[in-house]
C-alpha cells in the first residue's frame, strides 16, 4: 500500500508515519503539511531518527502522483481541499478529521460516487467495538435510564463535543428511535428544571495532554451502567487507519466507516 499522510508534523501525523513505517504491507510515499510548517523540506522520519527518503512537502499534486491512499486527520477545510486533489488523481482516502458541517459532509457523499473513502470520527478498533456495544445496551436499556455522554481531551482540541462523543450519541439515539439533533443537550447551567427523560446529555472536559476518554452512562433507579473507552496514545487511531486502507483496496467508490471495515453492520 503506497501511503501519503496529511498533517505530517502534527501529533497524529507523526503517529501515522511511525505506524506506516512499521507496517510491512505499507510504504510511505509522501508526507504533506502546510507551506508555513517548520518541517517542510525535512525527512518525514526525522522525528524518529529515521531516514525515509520522503521529504515533508506542501505540493499535494506531486505527493499524490505516486500514492494509492491519503490518510487525513487535519481540519475540515484542509481535508476538503485534499479531497479535490484525490479526485483528480484517483487516490482513495481514509479520513479521521472531525468537526465537519452538514454541507461539508454532503461534499464527502458527493465525492464518494467516484472515489472510495473511509470516513470515521474514530479509527480505533476498540472504539468501534464500543459503538456496537452501545447499540446493544441502548436497545436493552430503552426505558427508565437517562443517557449521558462524557468525554475528555487535551487542551489543544478545537471542536467540542468530540466527533467520537457525537457518534456515540448518534448510535444510542438511533437505537432508541430518536433523532440526536432533537434530543441532545450540550451542557447545563443555572436553573434547568428536571431532566427530560428523552434527552441525551453531553459533558466536555478539556485539559492537559489527555488523548481521549469517552464514557456513556445509562443511569437508572438504583443502578448505573457505564461503557468506557480510554486511549493511552494515538497509535490505535493510526493502526485502525492502516486496517481501513487494507480493506479499501478492494473498493473503487463509496463512503464507508469503520463499522464497514470491521464487518459490524
Amino acid at each position: 500500500m503506497r501511503i501519503a499522510i496529511a498533517g505530517a508534523s502534527g501529533r497524529m501525523g507523526r503517529m501515522l508515519i511511525e505506524a506506516t513505517l512499521k507496517d510491512a504491507a505499507a510504504q510511505l510515499v509522501a508526507a504533506l503539511d502546510r507551506p508555513e510548517a517548520a518541517a517542510i523540506g525535512e525527512d518525514a522520519g526525522a522525528f524518529l531518527g529515521v531516514k525515509t527518503g520522503v521529504k515533508v512537502s506542501s505540493d499535494i499534486d506531486a505527493a499524490l502522483s505516486g500514492a494509492d491512499f491519503l490518510i487525513d486527520f487535519t481540519r475540515p477545510d484542509g481535508t476538503l481541499a485534499h479531497l479535490d486533489a484525490c479526485l483528480r488523481h484517483r487516490v482513495k482516502m481514509i479520513i479521521g478529521t472531525t468537526g465537519f458541517s452538514e454541507a461539508q459532509r454532503a461534499r464527502l457523499n458527493d465525492a464518494a460516487r467516484e472515489l472510495a473513502i473511509v470516513f470515521a470520527p474514530n479509527m480505533a478498533v476498540g472504539v468501534n467495538a464500543v459503538f456496537k456495544l452501545l447499540d446493544v445496551a441502548a436497545r436493552i436499556l430503552n426505558s427508565g435510564y437517562d443517557v449521558e455522554v462524557i468525554e475528555a481531551h487535551h487542551r489543544m482540541k478545537v471542536d467540542a463535543p468530540s466527533g467520537t462523543a457525537l457518534r456515540m450519541g448518534e448510535v444510542v439515539a438511533d437505537a432508541l428511535g430518536r433523532s440526536l439533533s432533537e434530543c441532545a443537550v450540550y451542557g447545563r447551567e443555572g436553573h434547568t428544571g428536571e431532566r427530560d427523560e428523552r434527552t441525551i446529555g453531553f459533558a466536555t472536559v478539556r485539559g492537559g495532554d489527555i488523548v481521549g476518554d469517552h464514557t456513556v452512562l445509562f443511569a437508572g433507579i438504583g443502578e448505573r451502567v457505564e461503557i468506557t473507552h480510554k486511549a493511552a496514545s494515538r497509535m490505535p487511531y493510526a493502526l485502525g487507519s492502516l486496517r481501513a486502507a487494507r480493506w479499501l483496496r478492494e473498493r473503487d467508490s463509496g463512503l464507508y466507516d469503520m463499522q464497514d471495515v470491521l464487518g459490524l453492520r
